[in-house]
């Protein structure tokens, strides 16, 4: 399937503010990975698919989780986490995407986690800075782009904690294995 009939078809499934967000993150993901050295075709392909399954019914997302052997600890966290994990699923049984690098990146696109492909980066970081976006920080994060894909991965998965943490929200445990993940790749783990 070529990417507009993808896009055609996500477009189907999603409110108008949510495809004009998937629409953002590809260009931004378009534009890391030229910037990056990331295959820009995996990348568009991801970000178009990466929430497919956001507006899906929560009790659907439920039975997928436990009918496809995911992990069960999801079903713990807010079902704000499940269209990820679904979201693969979708990609890989209504849309044919085989690729286990773009299936992993719509996966982890929420949460993260710990050894990160480069690919699965540039869909997280594409997702919390397109266009769209304009919370507090966004800015700031948009400018890492100059220090690099990790200095801005690390810097993503921090300000999700630290959202979520502000609003006394449980962080999933990929999220902080991922933040552990760049900060001990730095040498910067206190003894």
């Amino acid at each position: 399937m070529d990417q507009s009939a993808m896009l055609q078809k996500v477009k189907e499934r999603l409110p108008e503010k949510r495809f004009n967000h998937v629409v953002g993150v590809v260009e931004t993901a378009t534009e890391l990975a030229h910037e990056f050295g990331v295959p820009a075709s995996k990348a568009q392909v991801a970000a178009t698919l990466h929430d497919v399954a956001k507006f899906s019914e929560r009790e659907w997302m439920r039975s997928v989780i436990i009918e496809q052997g995911m992990d069960p600890l999801l079903l713990d966290y807010h079902s704000e986490l499940w269209h990820a994990p679904v979201g693969a699923y979708v990609a890989a049984s209504e849309f044919g995407i085989q690729d286990e690098d773009i299936l992993n990146a719509i996966k982890y696109h929420t949460t993260g986690r710990a050894g990160m492909s480069d690919l699965e980066k540039v869909i997280y970081i594409a997702d919390l800075v397109e266009p769209g976006r304009k919370f507090s920080g966004v800015e700031e994060l948009r400018q890492l782009k100059e220090q690099g894909l990790d200095v801005m991965m690390e810097a993503s998965i921090k300000h999700t904690i630290d959202f979520l943490t502000s609003k006394n929200q449980p962080v999933y445990p990929d999220s902080l294995k991922c933040y552990e993940h760049f900060v001990q790749q730095k040498g910067n783990v206190e003894e």
